[in-house]
């Protein structure tokens, strides 16, 4: 993984100290509240309904066991104990005192760890793949690019102060793991006719009020083209996005109301004066990054031991497990590893002190003392040898991070709602719960197949229900919860946006009728058809028709 260099040490030590004063100016009363606003958002922090909440970054999702512990450490000793995990692939405690942000931050530091740009209308951290450099298939391991993509945007002066947040997810598979085409940027590698590698590029994806696939801008930008091509659509973007609506200031609204060609046009015409300069990449800069992502050095013996098929033998549950929560490694002998952040009650994504700190010993121990986290808010262990899972396994189960359930209804997407977050309009938790308490027989989940299910608290979408197979909106209703419930969403390389099945349902009926459409596919279904390809066949009609039986 990237190492910082002496440089990159120095900017972040400062910026440290730099917050470090203006928050002490703020609790002495010689800033404002509105003065200080910017320059928290700038260091990550917000200000939610229970206590501030300081998101970390986590480039690419990608953290070393020493940093894992680090932040284990942070839990424990700012917060109460525990962090959450984000569909960025980022971290956030949800309890830090303001005045102790600081010394957090400072902490964060010395294990080249930062908050920047995690709020705020900046360039956010950009995500990927998280099975990146380890699936058989991809054209390239996008890491590298994403590391490019994090230098050239850290503390630009220019995108500073974009209308709104701005997000990049990068892919290098044919197979989309990072949401790609609902961000304001989606790359996806890809080579032309004469084997030369380039990006496939998309512009103006993004959810919230205002769902929108992305669009192809390009078909094929050389490589070494990258940051001149980003610059050029941050620029248009910067001077003819909205600034005076909040709501219409996404770079999804300007592609639409200018079409996607004239969109195009001011892009072509802008890149004219970025392509030929310093922004265009070096085959010597991108090998200089690539080096931080060579392969490790992997075991030419693992595929030879055959403790694996031992333990598959005799242990039904650990059979279970690696069906549903280890992926096939590009190196024979190899799996990747699942940690399941979805138990049976409990947050979806949030994680212990404790076992963060049993993640990190793991990784270390078994997997190059490297931990990867998701878009789905799991996390991953990338390189376990096929002879080690077993360990692994025990070691997981005995700190509740083995759920079998990867991929499965209850591997939730779910934004915290309302019980933390100050925009959320209705409690999103106590739901996950109810669904885990009425789903909790694994035997009928796997029939069922691989499911999405995506809840959010308010339109803003973080927990992406947009998307979901099943996506669930929390809204207000003179004071009560109510959930609406979308279907036939996906945010896969067939992406594709949900829609609403009809009036929002109590809080008390939505396991209730979770039950009810997933008994309907199981009626409808053809052989090995999936829930998604039943939907998307045989539209809502008949999962509409038996939710809403009773008002007939």
């Amino acid at each position: 993984m990237y190492q910082y260099t002496q440089v990159d040490q120095q900017i972040v030590n400062e910026r440290v100290e730099e917050f470090r004063d203006q928050t002490r100016r703020y609790l002495a009363g010689e800033l404002s509240a509105d003065e200080f606003l910017a320059l928290r958002l700038m260091n990550g922090l917000y200000i939610q309904r229970q206590a501030p909440m300081l998101r970390v970054a986590i480039p690419y999702g990608l953290t070393s066991a020493q940093q894992m512990r680090k932040l284990a450490h942070i839990a424990r000793t700012y917060d109460q104990g525990y962090g959450h995990f984000t569909t960025r692939t980022n971290l956030q405690f949800n309890w830090p005192k303001l005045e102790e942000v600081p010394d957090i931050l400072a902490e964060l530091a010395e294990v080249q760890m930062h908050a920047i740009q995690t709020s705020g209308n900046c360039i956010r951290n950009t995500t990927t793949d998280h099975f990146a450099g380890v699936i058989e298939g991809e054209i390239e391991d996008p890491r590298p690019w994403c590391e490019i993509i994090r230098q050239w945007s850290t503390l630009h002066p220019e995108f500073a102060y974009l209308p709104r947040k701005f997000k990049i997810a990068v892919t290098g598979s044919q197979q989309d793991r990072a949401a790609s085409q609902v961000h304001d940027i989606g790359l996806h590698l890809v080579k032309n006719a004469a084997g030369e590698l380039g990006f496939e590029v998309l512009v103006g994806g993004g959810l919230g009020r205002t769902p929108v696939i992305g669009k192809v801008i390009r078909e094929f930008l050389p490589a070494l083209d990258l940051l001149s091509y980003l610059d050029a659509i941050l620029r248009v973007y910067n001077l003819k996005g909205r600034r005076d609506n909040k709501y219409k200031a996404r770079i999804k609204i300007l592609v639409e109301s200018l079409g996607i060609e004239a969109f195009r046009e001011l892009v072509e015409a802008e890149w004219q004066f970025t392509r030929d300069t310093e922004l265009k990449l070096t085959h010597a800069e991108v090998e200089r990054v690539k080096a931080h992502f060579t392969p490790f050095a992997y075991a030419a013996d693992a595929a030879e031991d055959t403790r694996l098929a031992q333990h598959l033998a005799e242990d039904e549950a650990f059979k279970i497990w690696y069906e549903r929560n280890t992926r096939a490694h590009k190196v024979p002998g190899y799996r990747c590893v699942m940690v399941s952040l979805k138990p049976q009650l409990g947050a979806p994504g949030d994680i212990t002190a404790l076992q963060m700190e049993v993640v990190a010993d793991l990784a270390e121990a078994y997997s190059f003392a490297e931990i990867r986290s998701t878009h789905d808010q799991n996390l991953l262990l990338a390189d376990v040898r096929q002879a080690d899972l077993y360990q692994v396994w025990q070691t997981l189960s005995e700190h509740n991070l083995a759920r079998a359930n990867i991929n499965t209804l209850t591997d939730m997407i779910v934004c915290p709602g309302f019980d933390f977050c100050a925009l959320a309009n209705a409690k999103t938790l106590n739901i996950a719960d109810a669904i885990n308490a009425e789903f909790e027989d694994l035997d009928y989940l796997y029939d069922l197949g691989d499911i999405q299910l995506n809840m959010s608290g308010c339109i803003n979408a973080c927990g992406h229900h947009h998307v979901g197979h099943i996506g669930i909106l929390g809204v207000d209703k003179k004071g009560e919860d109510w959930y609406q419930i979308t279907l036939g969403g996906s945010a896969r390389e067939d992406a594709s946006l949900g829609k609403v099945l009809g009036r929002s349902v109590a809080a008390d009926e939505v396991p209730r009728v979770l039950r009810v459409i997933l008994n309907t596919y199981v009626e409808l279904r053809q052989p090995e058809e999936s829930f998604l390809e039943c939907v998307r066949r045989v539209g809502l009609t008949p999962f509409k028709e038996k939710v809403y039986a009773a008002d007939h």
